[in-house]
């Protein structure tokens, strides 16, 4: 295992948590590893953190110190500055913790699956073990997936946590070099995800590579309970009612994608989800052919009830 992994590290305000993330990507058991970091407008001590790692990992850290875009224009700008000459690529929040072994046993399940199809593009993310602030573990996540990782479980939902995803040479090409307008996607790791189960493979790990520390300054959080994701998703979809955010994605994807997709039942339920569904009987029909599903069959079921009352 010698390829280069190339980590994309985006920062805001980070201070508290950023030496003990750069700490575990530095530690890694796999040591051909270069970090370039985004620092998206930091006004704490990140900065002067960020430049104490650089000039004492010369060779492995690079930090960009740039204007404040927001979440997904900082990893979306360094998906940008990537080195392409690297052979598996990795993105990282700022304050979460990478187990030891993270980028060995991700490298090793790449090579895996690229040695059985070469010509494939290939991702791996894994579970992540979230805990709170002070790294005592909560709960396990994602967890028990009802069926595995595809193109009709993308369109649905994100089960690819960002810090936990590492891409293949020919996964990453597939989304580095295109203009996205990134008004119209939820998240830089939930693309990737709905990219690559399209034309690729994706391998999902049950077991956690990271510690997904949730605290009160968090971006993105998950959530420890049924109860909290029901109700995120709920209050979510009620603020975001007439935007159907899901189906804007689902419609910029066409748009990028949609001629180079050759599956036809793909291109047949990406089609059907972003078509209009204004009257109660074309929810209804979209149902009965529907085959997008969420991993948990409580989220699947709100999901329908959502369709049937159009807030997506």
């Amino acid at each position: 295992m010698t390829g280069k992994v190339q980590v994309l590290l985006s920062t805001y305000n980070g201070a508290q948590y950023i030496a003990e993330q750069l700490d575990s990507i530095l530690k890694q058991t796999y040591t051909n590893i270069h970090i370039l970091i985004r620092d998206d407008g930091s006004t704490d001590a990140t900065l002067s953190i960020l430049e104490s790692y650089a000039q004492s990992y010369p060779k492995q850290i690079t930090y960009l110190q740039t204007e404040n875009v927001g979440v997904i224009r900082s990893f979306w700008s360094l998906i940008k500055e990537a080195d392409t000459t690297a052979q598996y690529f990795c993105f990282c929040d700022q304050d979460d913790i990478w187990l030891p072994h993270k980028i060995a046993a991700e490298v090793s399940t790449l090579d895996f699956e690229i040695s059985d199809s070469p010509y494939q593009p290939h991702m791996v993310c894994t579970a992540t073990q979230i805990t709170d602030e002070n790294l005592n573990a909560k709960v396990v996540w994602p967890q028990n997936l009802r069926k595995e990782p595809s193109f009709y479980n993308a369109l649905f939902q994100n089960i690819a946590v960002g810090t936990t995803i590492m891409l293949s040479y020919d996964a990453f090409k597939l989304f580095y070099d295109k203009e996205i307008d990134l008004n119209r996607i939820q998240m830089h790791d939930w693309w990737i995800y709905l990219t690559i189960s399209c034309f690729g493979k994706v391998y999902f790990d049950p077991t956690p590579s990271v510690y997904y520390r949730q605290h009160n300054n968090n971006v993105i959080g998950g959530e420890s309970t049924l109860l909290q994701k029901i109700k995120k998703k709920w209050n979510s979809f009620r603020k975001h009612k007439d935007k159907k955010l899901l189906v804007q994605q689902a419609k910029e994807f066409q748009r990028i994608y949609g001629k180079e997709i050759t599956d036809p039942q793909m291109k047949q339920q990406l089609e059907a989800f972003i078509a209009p569904r204004s009257t109660f009987m074309q929810r209804i029909r979209f149902l009965r052919q529907c085959q997008l599903y969420r991993q948990s069959t409580t989220e699947q079921w709100l999901f329908r009830f959502l369709i049937m009352i159009g807030y997506i």
